[in-house]
């Protein structure tokens, strides 16, 4: 579809160190259309918010308590072009790529995202090893999550009223639509960094993992939508590592990880919204 401008949403919880990078790359971008750029700086204590002020055309909400949905529906409220994009703060997307996402939407297609990259230069063997498994599961293919970046039509946002107070925001968009409804757009990259000490990875699953029970459980109450994706737990093995038997030493990494993880979610139990630091190292610009 053709558009003149597409609206973005960046809920940040102290993302000083890496939103000014993600907002240079929207503002400087010659392909894009007219961009609204809304920063939710929610709970901060760092400099998010002038970091985010500091940038021309950018208008920030300022939030006192932490939380994603919280900011993310802040975001909604004050901004009116569709369609519209919801970023994290740590996404930067290549110059192209937000018309590429939209103009890959259609009456068909209200929802797509771009392609997933992941970034695991100079991380230990074990989170490579995780990675080498998790880049090649099916489930990541015409799926919502693991982008950091998910775009909505105005039909596509109308599914539903304000986002829930989940961790797993992308697991209850991707819920929404079926498989024909989602695309996942190749000339679009999203480029993950991945945690870079296999700790922060732990912490980052269990968070994951905590989050995505709390969505299905939600769902089996008839709290939630009924289409939440629901994981294969073999898929690792009869779709990774049996085709290509040479992954097995990064299938004991993928196993042992996830095992860990679960284990400790359970534990755990409800998770607040967070995000791995040992991924935001680097100073924003300005």
């Amino acid at each position: 579809m053709s558009v003149t401008a597409v609206s973005v949403v960046i809920a940040a919880h102290n993302e000083a160190a890496v939103l000014g990078r993600c907002l240079d790359a929207l503002l400087s971008d010659p392909a894009a259309p007219a961009l609204e750029i809304t920063v939710v700086a929610n709970g901060c204590s760092d400099t998010t918010t002038s970091v985010a002020a500091s940038r021309h055309g950018v208008r920030v909400v300022d939030l006192a308590e932490p939380g994603k949905a919280g900011a993310l529906n802040a975001g909604d409220e004050v901004t009116t072009t569709f369609p519209r994009l919801y970023l994290d703060a740590d996404i930067v997307l290549p110059h192209g790529s937000i018309r590429a996402l939209a103009e890959a939407l259609s009456p068909e297609v209200p929802a797509v995202v771009p392609r997933r990259a992941l970034d695991v230069s100079g991380r230990p063997l074990p989170v490579r090893g995780y990675f080498a498994i998790n880049s090649r599961l099916p489930a990541y293919r015409n799926a919502l999550f693991g982008r950091g970046a998910i775009m909505l039509s105005e039909r596509g946002r109308a599914r539903f009223g304000e986002f829930p107070g989940m961790v797993a925001d992308d697991l209850f968009l991707d819920s929404l639509f079926t498989t024909g409804e989602k695309r996942e757009v190749p000339a679009a990259v999203s480029t993950v960094a991945t945690p870079r000490r296999t700790a922060d990875l732990v912490r980052r699953l269990t968070r994951v993992r905590a989050g995505n029970a709390a969505m299905r459980s939600a769902a089996a109450r008839g709290e939630a939508p009924s289409g939440v994706r629901q994981s294969v737990r073999s898929s690792w093995l009869r779709d990774v590592v049996l085709p290509r038997p040479w992954l097995a030493p990064a299938a004991a990494c993928y196993v042992g990880l996830t095992v860990l993880a679960a284990v400790r979610a359970k534990r755990q139990g409800d998770v607040a919204w967070g995000h791995d630091e040992s991924s935001r190292t680097e100073p924003a610009a300005r």
